[in-house]
């Protein structure tokens, strides 16, 4: 056993320092050449390990982003076929299909702008481009079903250097389709529009390739009966990308609900100010007009509420995951000066205004004290604003909208 475990740790550190010669300038196809030499074969969980250490050995996440298109090329030829049969419908699977589906479809747009930007073509093309790229757009359920509950599970694992790098790369996609989006409002810009689609198009397929030779594998090798049971029931809040789910795989293990209570339903809870039951707390957390999420002293989320239209996702899989980890990497600097301002007392509010999916955001932070000064934790507080900014005059009578 200490053999295997000694070479993998020899595999694991021989890809570190090809990777990091690579990204020195080392040519690639005498960096293939070594891995192929002094790796043979690794899986996916050694490829982790590798971006794990990079991370620990002080490699900031853009660092790493601006590697990992050269070291999953590079590492490409040396990874082991991953085998594993899915049944349908198991949440690996969905990925599958979806990254199957995403594929046709980037390759349909592709041919579209080509055709599009041909001399004689027919500028109602434009319109046939703007109808793919909306189909694109379910791409975002996708990333943020990996991003809360696949990073999550793997966070729980002791994995997030990958997730961290992946996440950073899902956002360069968005921001790629971003710019095709401002492209395609112009009308015949084809010197806009077919070099940010095909944009899209290239960081789209490269990222089906990362799920599929890294992000799954890793996934399978790791997560429990009870982790894809929990995945399974809290995937659908986000969505299906351009399909619907096979039928078939049910999970073994049982998941408790959203309603599960740590106390019995009819037990009162002494909150100072009144004595509400289990049921009726919960019952008022989802019909409060904003949403809440608390974070406590050591950064970690420990509840959220949960609404019939809140404005950022949220899911179970996150209790006990670092705040931190569950926001983009280009935002965690704002997330770091926030804590520790609030921990450090030199500020106990932060509030932010934006505009989201045609939606004015209201979005507060509290630092939560005790009696004794004592730092608790952080609350935020989110509020769909756009009907309250709307409203104008006033309204004394009663009236049921």
């Amino acid at each position: 056993m200490s053999e295997l475990i000694n070479n993998r740790e020899h595999r694991v550190a021989t890809l570190k320092q090809i990777v990091l010669d690579l990204h020195a300038g080392a040519d690639m196809a005498s960096v293939k050449h070594r891995m192929k030499e002094l790796v043979g074969q690794c899986d996916a969980g050694e490829i982790a390990a590798m971006e794990q250490q990079l991370m620990a050995d002080g490699i900031q996440v853009h660092q790493i982003m601006g590697m990992c298109d050269l070291h999953r090329e590079a590492v490409s030829e040396v990874l082991a076929p991953d085998r594993t049969p899915l049944p349908p419908g198991h949440p690996a699977d969905v990925l599958h299909q979806e990254n199957a589906a995403l594929t046709v479809h980037v390759q349909e747009l592709r041919r579209l702008l080509t055709a599009a930007a041909a001399p004689g073509a027919d500028p109602a093309m434009q319109f046939g481009l703007r109808q793919a790229f909306n189909l694109l757009m379910d791409l975002d359920k996708h990333y943020q079903r990996k991003e809360h509950c696949f990073f999550s599970m793997l966070e729980r694992h002791g994995i997030d250097g990958p997730s961290k790098v992946m996440w950073a790369k899902d956002d360069e996609v968005r921001a790629a389709l971003k710019e095709f989006a401002a492209a395609l409002a112009l009308d015949g810009a084809w010197d806009r529009i077919t070099p940010a689609g095909m944009r899209a198009c290239e960081l789209v397929e490269a990222m089906v390739r990362r799920e599929e030779d890294i992000l799954i594998p890793m996934c399978l090798s790791v997560f429990t009966a009870d982790d894809w049971a929990r995945i399974h029931a809290d995937s659908p809040q986000y969505g299906w990308c351009l399909i619907e789910p096979r039928r078939g795989w049910q999970p073994a293990a049982a998941v408790p609900g959203p309603d599960g209570a740590a106390l019995p339903v009819g037990t009162g809870i002494d909150l100072a100010t009144g004595v509400l039951t289990a049921q009726q707390l919960i019952a008022l957390f989802r019909h409060l007009p904003v949403d809440i999420t608390f974070v406590d002293h050591e950064d970690r989320v420990r509840f959220f509420s949960e609404g019939p239209n809140r404005v950022f996702a949220r899911t179970p899989i996150i209790i006990g995951r670092l705040v931190q980890h569950c926001h983009p990497p280009k935002s965690v600097d704002i997330v770091e000066r926030i804590l520790h301002d609030f921990r450090g007392g030199r500020q106990s509010k932060a509030e932010f205004w934006i505009d989201f999916k045609n939606r004015f955001v209201h979005i507060q932070y509290f630092a939560m004290r005790g009696a004794d000064g004592t730092y608790l934790g952080c609350l935020e507080v989110t509020q769909d604003a756009s009907h309250v900014r709307a409203l104008t005059g006033e309204r004394r009578l009663l009236a049921y909208d």
